[in-house]
């Protein structure tokens, strides 16, 4: 029996982003395409026996206020509230020792909280051995965030509903540029803008693909951050002069692609020597999360 596991937990961007109604409970019905990146999260999981579930050790890599991340309340941290459900579900007697370090930007809108939440499911249904399918999973993770479904099934995926309608992609393996400016942006806020375009029009696959759509279609919810955000707007402008750049989610994390790593990382060093205070990594574009690899490698050993 395993009794410890160390997992990434990787980011996402949205490559468009539409708003194409609004229920009557309030959610807003989305089409988006989420592409999984290379960049993660590292999440450590080790069992306890005493059933309880503790947050070991919080590292933050992409803010030097390290201790930030504990100080979150245990009833806010998505890894203890996914450890806490899924014992509740399987009605485990385990426990676990989390320990998370955390390389994506927080509220940066590339999935961060969602997909550690993800990890920790995947991670206990092997360390407690609870054998629930990936659609048992990402139904558990609904109730934590809409963007968790993703990151539980482990593709590049076009997305519909409130973002859990999920349809596997073959995207290009590209190179990206993220830039996170060094300001947060309220969600609420962005969603409840009387601006807010709530009709889009909705897309097919077919449609996304023939078109182009990376070029021709949009983030609603941009042209709403730009004029909330002008930190923002300057960097997407600055972005901009080298790559086409969009938000990702509702910001505050902007990316552009590029034709190799060379290029993203050349830009990124014209980053770190500007007088931009903005943070940035480069990543690859892929079709399988790097989370469910290493669990493939795992039950082959």
């Amino acid at each position: 029996m395993i009794s410890t596991l160390t997992l990434p937990a990787p980011a996402k961007l949205n490559l468009f982003l539409h708003i194409t109604a609004q229920r009557e409970d309030g959610y807003h019905l989305l089409q988006t395409v989420f592409q999984l990146l290379d960049y993660s999260d590292e999440i450590t999981l080790d069992i306890r026996q005493d059933g309880k579930l503790k947050r070991k050790k919080y590292r933050n890599e992409s803010n030097k206020n390290f201790n930030a991340l504990n100080e979150i309340p245990l009833e806010s941290d998505l890894c203890v509230r996914a450890a806490k459900l899924l014992q509740s579900h399987t009605n485990s007697s385990l426990g676990v020792d989390i320990t998370l370090n955390k390389k994506l930007p927080i509220g940066g809108g590339i999935g961060g909280g969602s997909s550690d939440a993800a990890t920790v499911l995947h991670g206990l249904n092997l360390l407690w051995d609870c054998d629930l399918s990936n659609q048992q999973l990402a139904d558990l993770g609904l109730k934590l965030g809409a963007d968790v479904p993703v990151f539980i099934h482990g593709n590049s995926a076009w997305a519909e509903g409130i973002g859990e309608q999920l349809t596997p992609m073959n995207l290009p393996e590209t190179w990206f540029l993220v830039i996170r400016p060094d300001i947060s942006v309220s969600t609420a806020e962005i969603f409840s803008d009387q601006g807010l375009t709530r009709d889009s029009e909705a897309l097919t696959i077919t449609r996304f693909l023939n078109d182009a759509v990376f070029e021709k279609q949009s983030n609603v919810f941009e042209i709403i951050v730009k004029k909330k955000y002008p930190k923002i707007a300057n960097a997407l402008e600055w972005l901009s002069s080298f790559s086409e750049a969009r938000l990702t989610g509702t910001g505050s994390c902007i990316f552009a692609k590029f034709d190799s790593e060379d290029e993203a990382n050349q830009v990124l060093e014209a980053l770190a020597e500007s007088s931009n205070n903005w943070q940035g990594f480069v990543a690859k574009g892929v079709n399988q999360s790097p989370l469910h690899k290493a669990i493939a490698a795992l039950q082959k050993t």
